[in-house]
């Protein structure tokens, strides 16, 4: 009786292994294509907000260009009632501003789009080059002052 009743529960319990194991592999296949989706969305979004930081930073940075043009037309209004040699100084200093200032504006408008992290780093090279501008535009406007 004891081998009976054992042999039965092995054998209800090889049938439940066996049942169970048809549904785990239809269910394994259900969750990986829901993973599949979910991968495929979060790949979508990151994308959008990837894309969404570039052209958020091509602005901010078309804004600085356009700021820094507006200071160099102001610089050189201000030049005119110089005396002639200062003015050529002033001038020369204008000159060289304004080439980096284009420059910058030429390397934001030539940057292609190659990934994240050439993304991250041409980033972090390009706000390096805005600052010194920046740091260079007010220098002048203090020397310009005294």
């Amino acid at each position: 009786m004891k081998k009976s009743i054992f042999s039965m529960a092995a054998s209800a319990f090889m049938a439940g292994v066996i049942i169970t194991s048809c549904n785990s592999s239809a269910q394994k296949v259900e969750h990986a294509q829901n993973n599949v989706t979910e991968a495929n969305k979060d790949l979508m979004d990151a994308n959008e907000e990837y894309m969404a930081d570039i052209e958020r930073y091509r602005k901010e940075t078309a804004d600085k260009i356009a700021a820094n043009e507006k200071s160099i037309d102001e610089f050189n209004a201000r030049i005119e009632n110089q005396k002639q040699d200062v003015r050529a100084d002033y001038k020369r200093k204008i000159a060289i501003l304004e080439q980096k200032n284009s420059d910058s504006k030429k390397k934001m408008d030539d940057y292609k789009i190659e990934g994240k992290e050439k993304w991250e780093l041409f980033k972090t090279e390009f706000n390096h080059d805005m600052d010194e501008l920046g740091k260079a535009f007010k220098d002048f406007t203090i020397r310009n002052i005294k």
